[in-house]
């Protein structure tokens, strides 16, 4: 299946402020946080939805492999 395509504005409004889904990027790829308690109101931890969170990894306490248990939804250029 091929995914949509999406840029950084469009991931930027499904920030659970703007719109109701909760979208992080990582590596081109984007995923859906909406079902996440971790992520209530678009929020998880000093981190915003609707942000490509690959270059703040590095600062987590958890690796990509967290990105496992989720399923693209969507591609981002």
């Amino acid at each position: 299946m091929e995914l949509p395509v999406y840029t950084k504005q469009q991931l930027a409004l499904r920030n659970g402020q703007d719109k109701p889904q909760i979208w992080v990027a990582y590596k081109g790829f984007i995923y859906d946080m909406t079902d996440s308690r971790l992520w209530r109101n678009g929020k998880h931890y000093e981190h915003w939805a609707g942000q490509d969170l690959t270059d703040e990894l590095q600062d987590a306490p958890h690796t990509e492999a967290v990105f496992e248990k989720f399923t693209p939804v969507a591609k981002m250029i």
